[in-house]
Order: C-alpha cells, then sequence, then structure tokens
C-alpha cells in the first residue's frame, strides 16, 4: 500500500482520503482547521471506529454528516491525544487509557485544550467527554478491527495490524516537531526505525495525511540534524536561526518555538 493509493473526496472544508484494505478501508478526514487536524475512521463490513476528535465545530458537523452519508456504523471512538469535541457523534462509546484520559482532563492535554479555546473562541469545541471507558489491556477491537495499544507518558499509539499501519500523534516529514530536547529526539528515532524493521506501509498522525517509510527516513534525518544544530547553537536564537537556514520551507514555526524552549530551556 502506498500513501498515494487512495481517492480523495472533497468536502465544503475538508477532505477525506480514502484508502482500500479488502474488507476493510481507511478514511482519512484532513480538517483543514487552524491546527491541521487529522481525523482517521476505519471501516469494516459497514462498521466502523474513529481515532482522535474533530476539535472544531465547523468539522464535527461536517465529518459527522459525511459518516452518515456513507452509512458508516460507529462503535467507539479511541481518544488518545486529542480529547476536545465531545459534541462529536454524541452518545457514542469513547475509550482510551487511564493516562490519556487524565492527560486530556487535567494534564497537559487540558492545558492545550484551555489555551485552544481562548484562541479559537466558539469555533472550538473544548468539551471534553465525561464517560470513558479505560482500555485495560494492550489489545482493543472495535468494528471488528483488532489494534494494539502501545502505552506512553500521556497517551497511547495505535497499531493496526490490518491496514499494516501505525498511528501516532506527529510525524510530518516536512514540517518542524515538538522535541523535547536530545534524549526525546533519540527515543522518537527509535520508534520511527521500529517502523521500518515492521515493514510499516502507513503511518498515521493526527496533524498529518498518511505517510510512509519514505517519510519516516526523512524524519529521522531532520532529528539528527536537530540534535546536532542543537550541539553547536549557543542559544535558542542561534538554534532556531539555524534549523530556519536549513530547512527554509518547513511548516510548524510554532512547533519549532517549542522545541527552541525544550533544547534551550527557554
Amino acid at each position: 500500500m502506498k500513501k498515494t493509493d487512495c481517492t480523495t473526496v472533497k468536502l465544503s472544508t475538508g477532505a477525506v482520503s480514502v484508502y482500500g484494505f479488502g474488507t476493510a478501508k481507511l478514511h482519512a478526514y484532513q480538517t483543514n482547521d487552524p491546527l491541521a487536524d487529522e481525523v482517521l475512521v476505519v471501516e469494516k463490513d459497514g462498521k466502523g471506529v474513529v481515532l482522535e476528535y474533530p476539535p472544531f465545530v465547523a468539522n464535527i458537523e461536517e465529518l459527522g454528516g459525511y459518516i452518515a452519508e456513507q452509512g458508516i456504523e460507529i462503535e467507539g471512538i479511541v481518544a488518545a491525544y486529542h480529547m476536545a469535541g465531545a459534541s462529536f457523534l454524541p452518545g457514542t462509546p469513547v475509550f482510551a487509557t487511564k493516562e490519556a484520559d487524565e492527560y486530556g482532563h487535567a494534564g497537559g492535554g487540558k492545558a492545550l485544550i484551555d489555551g485552544f479555546a481562548t484562541a479559537f473562541g466558539a469555533s472550538f469545541d473544548a468539551s471534553v467527554s465525561e464517560a470513558v471507558t479505560y482500555i485495560e489491556s494492550d489489545e482493543l477491537e472495535l468494528a471488528g478491527v483488532k489494534m494494539g495499544i502501545v502505552r506512553n507518558d500521556d497517551a497511547f499509539d495505535i497499531e493496526i495490524p490490518e491496514l499494516n499501519a501505525v498511528y501516532t500523534h506527529m510525524l510530518g516529514h516536512d514540517c518542524h516537531s515538538i522535541v523535547a530536547g536530545a534524549g526525546h529526539a533519540d527515543a522518537i528515532i527509535a520508534q520511527l526505525k521500529g517502523y521500518q524493521a515492521k515493514g510499516i506501509d502507513l503511518v498515521l498522525t493526527s496533524h498529518y495525511t498518511p505517510e510512509d517509510l519514505k517519510d519516516v527516513q526523512v524524519k529521522i534525518d531532520y532529528l539528527e540534524d536537530l540534535k546536532r544544530i542543537a550541539a553547536q547553537s549557543a542559544d535558542a536564537a542561534a538554534f532556531k536561526a539555524a534549523v530556519q537556514e536549513r530547512y527554509p520551507e518547513y511548516a510548524g514555526e510554532n512547533y519549532l518555538d517549542m522545541a527552541c524552549g525544550f533544547f534551550f530551556g527557554a
């Protein structure tokens, strides 16, 4: 499966890239919202599971309408890194690890939600589901789709063997990332090399269209560069300038600013 092996359905606000996997389909919804959010729907035999919430009101309405038009019966929403948007598909069961639920209700995720609510006002649905079923094991099956749950400190990634795909929060081969120092860069590199070793076809994220192993290698090279540039930079300003010179076309300057703060404590 190549990342281009899809058909694209243009909607009023966003677009959906549809991938076929025999009896299963992946509907990757590109929101085109201010945060470049991506929401994923895995469909099998007319039933479906949604990965992450769309947090903006316009997308909540649009994706809900698309799912209804497609006749997909959603059995659950799996919320890992994006908890905001609880008005989406009201009454649908929500699944998360305890850590992810706490992250969204009281931790760093809640701080982000509060900040976005202030920045975007009524266009952003800051509500978080209060009825979450905790994922206790390292496996979850919804709508006939088996998922491996890979836990981390804040939330969790998802392996989907039937699609030969993994879901993680961010990759983005041509945009900056939130990197919390050299140690974090090494951890991400190790994770990405694990994808290479497994021969994963698609890397799914909540901030980018589906990517592949070529994109994974590009990201590994970028992270190695970040470490080198940081080691050679006197301060955050010099680091940022050098990274921007090396990657002038990269999007996500706000993520680079966050990385500067982590690398240099500013």
